[in-house]
């Protein structure tokens, strides 16, 4: 069984950090681009951050220059640092993957999600 299982939610006061984890499975073929989404109280599920295998990044602009998406590849492992949180940011997170299961197959993942509460 191939999955993603994400950790690091939690209740964070406003300007304050946390980091969240993505671990995938370690049967997984290869792992493609890897993202985080969210989705805020009467939202639609939105972008947050985006990494290709190469590393290169691009964001939603209103988390640029406070998130920081990275992988290790090695672990299997994406990870969402963010910084000066505001409580818009007040979401449940769920981890994404595009993976390939053998040399022609691919398909995509998603974690189960992680609430992250910004209140003081």
């Amino acid at each position: 069984q191939v999955q993603l299982v994400e950790s690091g939610g939690g209740l964070v006061q406003p300007g304050g950090s946390l980091r969240l984890s993505c671990a995938a499975s370690k049967n997984i073929f290869r792992i493609n681009d890897m993202a985080w989404h969210r989705q805020g109280p009467g939202n639609e599920r939105e972008l947050v951050a985006r990494i290709s295998t190469t590393g290169s990044t691009n964001y939603a602009d209103s988390v640029k220059g406070r998130f920081t998406i990275s992988r290790d590849n090695a672990e299997k492992t994406v990870y969402l640092q963010m910084n000066s949180l505001k409580p818009e940011d007040t979401a449940v997170y769920y981890c994404y993957a595009h993976i390939s299961l053998d040399t022609y197959r691919t398909t995509e993942l998603w974690g189960r999600g992680t609430l992250v509460t910004v209140s003081s």
